[in-house]
């Protein structure tokens, strides 16, 4: 596991576009990892006793239907929500696994109801708890400064931004359980590292690769709070905290998110553009804080979601949580 170090993310965006792999991307859970490719969802979690428990199902993305949802910008605020979704729901299955609850999900009709309404709060929650640190908090901190230039009075709300989100990932990275999730994300990534450049998906050959990926959402947040500046500055300044030009600010928040979507496709895309280069830089950089050199028991769970979700056999390395067929799965080289 300690092996040389391979630097990647100047390569992997171009070798994806030239041999037309299917993108794949994940989100690390409680003891496992989500994956995520083209009309598929894997999630692969260690149990107590040792094993791992995998659970794969099929997903359509609304961004590739026929509606509004796939045009640029509008994919990027649906792929938000998409994911925010699909993340709060493998990280409840990841903890019932986790905690060694019984692998038999409740299929009653209250029980599934309770687990929307559940998802559901969660999610508003959450999104509340979001906007109130990262929008609404640097507004008032740039209010209580008292200036009165609106270009100034912009940059240093988009600067007090950055630290909270900085000072955030820094704090949560001192508990030892998110410490623990750090390592799956970065097992994640050294995973879709190795098939990304055409390796087998082992643990010896996923282990050499960075724990850091260009497309990761710490990425895609960096970038947000950079669009979110240049986008403020644009816009008159607040005359209090409860102007109305706050609520302008937050239905801007999609806008702002697709926009990042863009960004972020476009530095995976071409990682050597000299104008995109920076922001993939800075951001894998940035994965620093959200990510750890995983152990092998945590990359063999990385590589279980990721071979699950793209149709590969697993059951030498884990059992399924439940048998479901799928129509189609993607393939490592369609």
């Amino acid at each position: 596991m300690r092996g040389v170090r391979i630097p990647f993310f100047l390569r992997s965006g171009m070798r994806m576009e030239e041999e037309k792999l299917n993108p794949v991307g994940g989100q690390a859970v409680i003891e496992g990892v989500m994956m995520r490719a083209p009309g598929v969802v894997s999630v692969a979690v260690r149990r107590p006793d040792g094993g791992i428990v995998y659970r794969v199902r099929p997903y359509r993305s609304v961004s590739t239907g026929k509606g509004p949802w796939r045009f640029a910008v509008l994919r990027g605020a649906a792929t938000l929500v998409e994911s925010l979704l699909l993340g709060i729901e493998a990280l409840a299955f990841s903890s019932r696994v986790a905690m060694g609850e019984d692998a038999e999900e409740s299929q009653t009709e209250k029980a599934n109801l309770w687990s929307r309404v559940a998802t559901a709060l969660t999610v508003v929650a959450a999104f509340a708890i979001g906007l109130a640190l990262f929008f609404y908090l640097p507004l008032l901190v740039a209010h209580l400064t008292g200036v009165r230039s609106g270009l100034l009075f912009n940059l240093i709300d988009g600067v007090v931004r950055l630290v909270v989100f900085l000072a955030y990932l820094v704090l949560i990275g001192q508990w030892k359980e998110i410490r623990r999730v750090f390592a799956y994300h970065g097992a994640e990534h050294m995973s879709i590292h190795a098939y990304e450049q055409g390796r087998e998906l082992s643990v010896a050959e996923a282990s050499h690769y960075d724990q850091a990926h260009p497309r990761c959402g710490t990425s895609f947040l960096l970038v947000v709070a950079l669009v979110s500046m240049v986008v403020f500055v644009l816009l008159p300044r607040p005359h209090s905290p409860l102007d109305p030009l706050v609520v302008v600010r937050l239905l801007l928040v999609p806008l702002i998110a697709g926009l990042s979507y863009e960004l972020l496709r476009l530095g995976a895309k071409w990682p050597r553009n000299p104008l995109l280069y920076p922001l993939v830089a800075v951001g894998v950089w940035l994965q620093r804080l959200t990510t750890r050199v995983p152990d092998e028991q945590q990359l063999e769970v990385a590589l279980v979601a990721l071979r699950s979700v793209l149709g590969q056999d697993v059951s030498a390395m884990a059992i399924p949580y439940a048998q479901e067929e799928i129509a189609s799965t993607a393939s490592p080289r369609e």
